[in-house]
């Protein structure tokens, strides 16, 4: 069976998506160039208001994949990470998926094969022009 979120974002002028170790979603609608991990801003919900159903399969340490998805220009990124028992999903606007096993109110998935950094570099000219971003968690 396989358990499926969408949850919509969009770019903006400030994404950088330089982060090595994580990557991120926020309701946030600005964004300064500081924000250096974060891939969409303007996002339907945060971490906190998953269903608690996908929050299930996520406090289990199995297989998850995270697609970044440019639905207008046909562009998919794929991250494999994982989830983990200690998730709280308490962070009101934001979403992140780590490479470490670090976790906080904010992490939805760790050990990740990709960050920030790792997002094609096409991909990242196409957020900042404001393209909208499908953040899609598939279990």
């Amino acid at each position: 069976m396989c358990v499926r979120l969408e949850i919509r974002a969009e770019g903006h002028p400030n994404i950088r998506a330089t982060h090595r170790t994580t990557l991120e979603i926020t309701k946030e609608r600005y964004l300064t160039p500081r924000g250096d991990c974060i891939v969409g801003v303007n996002a339907e919900i945060g971490i906190s208001e998953i269903p608690v159903e996908i929050k299930g399969y996520l406090s289990l340490p199995n297989p998850v994949t995270i697609w970044l998805e440019l639905p207008e220009y046909g562009l998919k990124e794929e991250i494999k990470a994982y989830g983990n028992e200690k998730l709280t999903f308490t962070h009101p606007t934001d979403i992140v998926v780590r490479k470490s096993n670090y976790v906080c109110g904010r992490t939805i998935a760790v050990k990740a094969n990709k960050s920030a950094s790792d997002i094609d570099r096409e991909f990242v000219e196409l957020l900042r022009d404001k393209a909208e971003l499908l953040f899609v968690i598939e279990i």
